[in-house]
């Protein structure tokens, strides 16, 4: 979100402005979905309306979800004929950041140059004036009869406009400041502050328009360290509250209060300082009267003035016991932000650094809005203190999920301030056994948050050890070095309080409703309390089902489980390209696999190493690497058992030490940590969810085809990796690499990770390549052979594929071979030549007779051009066979024949055929 004193546009109230940076006590910059709906009277008829007179709005949306665009005069009674009203966008329907909704054509369109656009947001950036739905409030803490004149005074202690900002009050009256809006659609609301004094308490709730609360974490606002900060919140669809309150508890007030205190002092224990040197201070007067700091959230004052729990069933911000409203229930924890005495289930104590023996002495003490460690004895002593938690509670309305191993967490804001190397640890302690160090933090160290997941519902320690410096040095030189904690958050604890109410599942029963959990992977209603499923591929979150919003969708190439607490991949995967779709299954890879990496030597060259245990896929989702710290049982004599922290996650590492190091027969696994506790996604994309994997942490891939990442995060949060670590597993396809192929760790960074936080890893694997399809195999056809021809099926080389199809059968037709068509040829040849020569000797000779009948024709013409006798008749006459058998006995040679076919006409279009006497003279033409 842009500063808005770097905006130059016009405001939500139409001024534009320069606005400027004056670091004062709060300043709110608000943004929330809203709909604006006005009434629209009529007015006497004048002239008809023009364009530049009217401008459009929409009216309220009906119980299907449409709405009318209508047109509104600027100045109602000027003019008449408005357009008609028309059918109006969607409710849902918004345009989006940079762009307006254009109320002549419900389009969207660009913003101009130098303005700017939040969408279905509004925003408060001048406060000049309350801006038009504010309300500010203000009201005295203590509401009893002595307190009636002081009451009366915090009528004017309420919120102030200054121009950019607004600021709260800073007596000791609790103001108020409230926003109502209704949202089509669930929404946020952001707002800039700056909180520098923690002696004011300052929340920031949000309630609907049955006065419950959301279900937050915490309604109590941090302090701000560097200047001003941003808050968001998530908001419901439908009517929404916004509250910001405000309370100060100054014991310098002028103003007469009521006395519920006697300040006494006394000098610290041990003493170190002589109060008679010269020089020295003397303790201030006892029996100085004023007004004590608040409880602690889910506490409440007593007539003499201690603070006791609010009784189940009510919460409390610190002052009055409130009862849940009807459909919510309390939730449960301990929230300590006021130090005024030590709370009941915490102790204090010191243990030497020399002989690591207990004192009676006291190592933290309270100081109001934190507690500090005291001096000890020595420099190395270790402060101890101790928070005991009996057991744990989810809400009655949390359903308990076996895959989600979160039973509570802890959170508290600390500071270390040293000169030399102090340490402070984090340890926690289970079941009343040894503390375990979680966490340790070397040298100063600024105001700062950490939390810590618990997995175990079991009588739990939490124990905070400080040591000024670690080298044993007689006597005191580093009193000045100091641990403060600020706050200690502490979710679901078995017989807590409650600062908030949330809402629950409502169970009908004879005394009418009361909570009850929903069943798994089923989200609670708020308007009505009624439970339902979470959609397909989306997981739930377990602490705070309400409102469908708390179904997130599974990412890329993962689905969720049957009862919606996780999302994991089933070992299938598929990517589309333009030229085919790869399908894997990663099956065989399912089974955990370990991988150790290479020596490593501490300062005195004892030999170590990393040692890596993966599950990638498959098995429902559930965990099945474990890895365990099996140094105390190595310790415990045989026989007796002991006690080994082990962890399970998707990926997991352990410190390895061999058995020739460590003496033992076998080897020593220690400091387990889990480098994946969920599953974000599969898919080729280099980058998801701010996770990235880059691929020139491994050698290049070279068959073409792409590389399927794993991307995992790990719940685990330490002081270099903020926000947990985060771990991606490259599968690459490698048919020379048999099952379950080789696990390589990025050839430039050490044991899996160049910075600590994000590891990276490459599996190579035969199973890791796609499925084959008919696009890897070919087939060969064979020669014809006796009648039968063979078809085989072979995979292309090289064989890029896994699993998937199976070559075909092998295929057998029936086929004719060359001889057979050879034959057939020559005998339709030969059957082709003997009907030829044939049909040319039958119409050989069927032309000779016509020849000579031709001739006979051509004679009696001449003879009759001669006057010659003319013949009685034209056909041949008995007796004349045998003369032309005379004629035609004479035969020609082929040649002769062939000559007299080709002979020319003569000029009078006449053939000149050869004719021959009967007394044998010689031949003449005719």
């Amino acid at each position: 979100m842009a500063e808005p004193e770097h905006s130059h546009h016009p405001s939500a109230r139409g001024k534009g402005r320069t606005e400027r940076c004056t670091p004062q006590l709060l300043r709110l910059l608000l943004w929330a979905g809203t709909a604006f709906q006005v009434t629209q009277g009529t007015g006497p008829e004048l002239h008809a309306c023009k364009e530049s007179e009217y401008h459009y709005e929409y009216t309220a949306c009906d119980s299907t979800g449409s709405r009318w665009r209508v047109a509104v005069p600027h100045t109602p009674g000027l003019c008449t004929s408005l357009p008609d009203p028309v059918k109006g966008t969607e409710c849902s329907f918004s345009c989006n950041a940079g762009e307006f909704l254009d109320m002549k054509d419900q389009s969207c369109k660009p913003c101009a140059e130098g303005r700017y656009s939040l969408g279905t947001g509004i925003r408060f950036d001048e406060w000049d004036e309350l801006p038009h739905g504010f309300t500010s409030l203000s009201a005295n803490m203590e509401m009893d009869d002595s307190a009636t004149e002081y009451t009366e005074n915090c009528t004017s202690s309420k919120w102030v406009p200054q121009g950019n900002y607004i600021t709260s009050n800073t007596d000791e009256c609790t103001a108020t400041l409230m926003y109502a809006v209704s949202l089509k659609q669930a929404g946020t609301v952001s707002f800039e502050y700056y909180y520098p004094d923690s002696s004011i308490i300052f929340e920031f709730f949000v309630q609907n328009d049955q006065c419950q609360p959301n279900a937050d974490d915490s309604r109590w606002m941090k302090t701000t360290e560097k200047g001003w900060e941003f808050h968001t919140v998530e908001l419901n669809r439908g009517n929404n509250v916004l509250y910001w309150r405000t309370t100060a508890f100054s014991v310098w007030s002028k103003v007469s209060k009521p006395v519920l205190t006697q300040l006494m002092y006394k000098w610290a224990k041990p003493k170190i300082c002589g109060e008679d040197l010269k020089g020295a201070v003397k303790l201030p007067a006892s029996g100085t009267k004023t007004r004590c700091p608040p409880c602690n959230p889910g506490f409440f004052k007593t007539n003499s003035s201690t603070c006791e729990p609010c009784p189940y069933g009510s919460y409390s911000n610190g002052s009055d016991c409130t009862h849940c409203p009807a459909g919510t229930e309390p939730v449960l924890g301990f929230e300590y932000k006021w130090w005024n005495t030590l709370p009941t289930n915490m102790e204090t104590t010191v243990l030497s650094g020399i002989n690591f023996e207990y004192k009676s002495m006291t190592g933290w003490e309270v100081a109001g809005d934190h507690i500090y460690t005291a001096v000890g004895d020595s420099d190395n002593d270790f402060m101890i203190l101790t928070l005991a938690v009996p057991g744990f509670r989810p809400p009655q309305s949390v359903m308990a999920d076996t895959e989600n191993k979160e039973v509570a967490r802890i959170t508290f804001v600390f500071e270390t301030i040293c000169s030399v190397n102090c340490e402070l640890y984090f340890m926690v302690g289970v079941n009343s056994r040894t503390n375990t160090p979680v966490e340790t933090w070397k040298g100063s160290k600024g105001k700062q948050s950490y939390t810590y997941t618990i997995e175990e519902n079991a009588t739990m320690s939490f124990t905070w050890a400080f040591q000024r410096t670690t080298f044993h040095e007689a006597g005191r030189k580093y009193t000045n070095d100091v641990a403060k904690i600020y706050s200690i958050n502490i979710t679901n604890v078995m017989d807590g309080v409650a600062s908030y109410c949330h809402p629950c599942a409502l169970e009908a029963s004879d005394t009418g409703s009361s909570c009850t959990s929903c069943p798994a992977g089923y989200y609670i209603d708020r308007d009505s309390g009624i439970c339902h499923s979470c959609p397909p591929n989306t997981i739930l979150k377990a602490h705070q089902p309400y409102g469908v919003q708390a179904c997130t969708p599974c990412g890329p190439g993962t689905k969720s489980n049957k009862i919606h607490s996780l999302c994991y991949n089933d070992c299938t995967f598929s990517h589309i390209t333009p030229a085919r779709t790869f399908d894997y299954n990663f099956s065989a890879l399912a089974n955990t696999v370990t991988l150790a990496g290479g020596p490593s030597f501490t300062s005195k060259g004892l030999r170590y190493f990393h040692h890596f245990t993966f599950s990638l896929c498959g098995n429902q989702g559930k965990k099945m690497s474990t890895c365990t710290d099996n140094v105390t049982d190595l310790r415990i004599p045989e026989g007796e058992s002991g006690f080994s922290k082990s962890i399970t996650a998707y990926i997991c590492q352990a410190v390895i030490i061999p058995s020739e190091v460590t003496g033992y027969k076998a080897g020593v696994s220690s400091q387990p940590v889990s480098l994946a506790d969920r599953l974000i996604g599969v898919t080729t994309d280099m980058t998801l969810d701010g996770i990235i994997s880059p691929a020139e942490l491994f050698h290049p891939e070279s068959l073409g085809i792409p590389d399927v990442i794993f991307f995992y995060r790990s719940n685990d949060v330490t002081q270099s990796c903020s926000s947990g670590r985060s771990t991606t597993i490259r599968i690459r396809c490698n048919p020379l690499k048999t099952v379950p192929g080789s696990i390589l760790m990025p050839h430039t960074c050490s044991d899996g990770t160049c910075d600590g936080c994000n590891f990276h890893f490459l599996w190579e694997s035969m199973a890791a390549c796609p499925l084959c399809s008919v696009a890897d195999y070919h087939a060969i056809i064979s020669s014809c052979v006796a009648g039968v021809q063979k078809t085989a099926y072979v995979w292309r080389e090289p064989k890029l594929c896994s699993g998937g199809i199976s070559l075909p059968e092998q295929r057998v037709t029936i086929c004719k071979t060359i001889d057979f068509w050879l034959k057939v040829g020559i005998s339709a040849g030969t059957c082709t030549a003997i009907l030829l020569t044939v049909l040319t000797c039958y119409f050989w000779k069927k032309n000779q007779k016509l020849e000579y009948k031709y001739s006979k024709l051509v004679m009696n013409a001449t003879l009759k051009d001669c006057d010659l006798p003319a013949a009685d008749s034209c056909a041949i006459m008995e007796g004349e066979d045998v003369e032309d058998d005379l004629i035609f006995a004479s035969k020609r040679s082929l040649f002769g024949k062939i000559k007299s076919f080709t002979s020319k006409r003569t000029p009078d279009g006449f053939d000149s055929v050869p004719l021959k006497t009967s007394s044998g003279g010689p031949d003449m033409d005719l």
